[in-house]
């Protein structure tokens, strides 16, 4: 991994998504090879602080800007992903099927659209617009999620 280059990019999406000065946010390179994800965010809300980590061990995805983007909006989207944490946790009782499936289905849209919001800005501003596809490279096959199904007739 090309640290500055890294950090040039964390810089410049930054700068352009708009997130400085109304936060102080920085990077950190993760250098655990257990850790499995990519990327993820440290966040203090209430000092406004925040740390992008990235794997620099063994990242999954190929093209890091495409990460830096992906978590930075995470960190735009935050104020959003707390209220509606806040009314899932008030409205449905911890542990319940309607919590699990409320919390699902909110972790599931939402990135969802962090990952959409990401594309259409690398699109517009990347310097990679090269999608990482890692992710797809462990995922089964079509036909092998349905090996083993009896067939219905």
């Amino acid at each position: 991994m090309d640290r500055a280059a890294a950090n040039a990019l964390f810089e410049k999406y930054v700068r352009k998504l708009r997130i400085t000065p109304a936060w102080d946010v920085k990077l950190e390179f993760v250098e655990d090879p257990a850790w499995q994800k990519t990327g993820d965010f440290k966040i203090d809300c209430d000092d406004r602080k925040a740390i992008l980590l990235l794997n620099a061990v063994d990242p999954k995805q190929e093209n890091l800007e495409e990460v830096i983007v992906h978590e930075l909006m995470h960190l735009k989207m935050y104020p959003l992903d707390q209220v509606t944490e806040s009314l899932i946790t008030s409205c449905f009782e911890e542990g319940s099927a309607a919590s699990d499936f409320a919390y699902q289905q909110f972790f599931t849209t939402l990135e969802q659209t962090v990952e959409e919001l990401t594309k259409c800005f690398l699109l517009e501003f990347g310097e990679n617009r090269e999608l990482s596809f890692g992710r797809c490279s462990r995922k089964k096959s079509f036909d092998e999620l349905f090996e083993g199904l009896k067939n219905i007739e």
